[in-house]
């Protein structure tokens, strides 16, 4: 590589260092009797850098289908919920810890189902081969940062809530359809480091009822 792209990596990245200074990746602990979780934001050093995406295989029992961050459930033998993203990321696409520059913890959040969720940031090689694990994951995919920049990509789409199809804020990219907790991680990520307004808000006039009834805050639940 050039000087040229070096440093126009080197651009790129600083920004998510920079605007997300305040935030540096703790290893935070659990709190105790609360369900909680944590994925990891997986962006490639490179001119425009990309976002490393899972889709949940459709075996599952949880959210089968569904496109996620690499991450999962926090287990009594992890040291921090830290060690949690890692581990799961290393166990869903083998993504070795080594191979993350970690950068920041980003805000927790509640899944509807009341789960905390803890996103962590870091930075890994564009070229690392990463392997979906069968037994839980469909595939791996990356989209580039520049197209998840672009206002006119955040769309609604139908999309199969508890069974039934429901207008939702999306991307929608190869294929693939990123919407719900993954989509408020995500925007809330684009927002902080580039303020450009981007909104994952749900217009509830779009949900049946009994789903309104039954997650007043749809799709995350109160912090």
């Amino acid at each position: 590589m050039g000087w040229q792209l070096k440093r126009q990596v080197l651009i790129v990245l600083t920004t998510f260092s920079e605007q997300l200074n305040a935030l540096p990746p703790e290893p935070l602990q659990p709190e105790e009797g609360v369900r909680e979780a944590a994925v990891l934001l997986a962006l490639t050093r490179e001119i425009d850098p990309r976002l490393v995406f899972t889709q949940r295989a459709q075996h599952m029992k949880s959210h089968p289908g569904q496109v996620a961050f690499p991450g999962g459930k926090w287990e009594p033998d992890d040291s921090s919920l830290l060690f949690t993203a890692l581990r799961e990321s290393e166990e869903e696409v083998a993504l070795a810890p080594s191979e993350v520059e970690l950068i920041a913890m980003l805000p927790q959040r509640r899944t509807r189902l009341g789960v905390k969720v803890t996103p962590y940031l870091g930075f890994i090689r564009p070229d690392l081969r990463l392997l979906p694990d069968p037994a839980e994951l469909e595939a791996i995919f990356h989209v580039p940062l520049s197209y998840l920049l672009e206002p006119q990509h955040l769309i609604k789409k139908q999309v199969n809530v508890l069974g039934t199809l429901c207008w939702m804020p999306c991307y929608h990219y190869a294929g693939y359809t990123i919407w719900g907790f993954t989509l408020t991680v995500l925007v809330d990520l684009l927002n902080r480091v580039f303020d450009v307004g981007l909104s994952a808000e749900v217009d509830r006039s779009d949900l049946p009822t009994e789903i309104r009834q039954q997650f007043p805050h749809f799709p995350e639940s109160k912090p």
